[in-house]
């Protein structure tokens, strides 16, 4: 895993940028993006959130299971790429649908 956030759904309004606290968003070296694992929420496909490698679109992306504390299965991860993410370039995931009362947690995967 690259890097993760668990954010509380009254901090993730529309337009918000969920990894805006996160650390390892940006990295000095290059990185590659390969999968994508998005939970929380009260029901599935509740939360939408649109996710940018700088300004570079990857998709927009669903929560694939409720309950933030819930354990991840291989089955969560949704493949993307790969795709290259540049040395200084920061890894961008804006909320277009937000999650009603629970909070979410977005993980990132891949090699870096």
């Amino acid at each position: 895993m690259l890097f993760n956030t668990v954010e509380a759904a009254a901090t993730l309004t529309v337009g918000t940028d969920a990894f805006r606290n996160e650390r390892k968003r940006t990295s000095s070296r290059p990185r590659i993006m390969t999968g994508l694992a998005i939970v929380g929420g009260n029901t599935i496909g509740e939360a939408s959130v649109d996710v940018f490698i700088e300004d570079y679109f990857v998709g927009r992306f669903q929560n694939s299971l409720n309950g933030v504390v819930s354990i991840l299965l291989p089955d969560h991860l949704q493949p993307v790429g790969p795709h290259v993410i540049p040395a200084g370039s920061p890894v961008v995931a804006l909320i277009a649908v937000a999650p009603t009362v629970s909070p979410l947690k977005i993980q990132v995967y891949g090699q870096g």
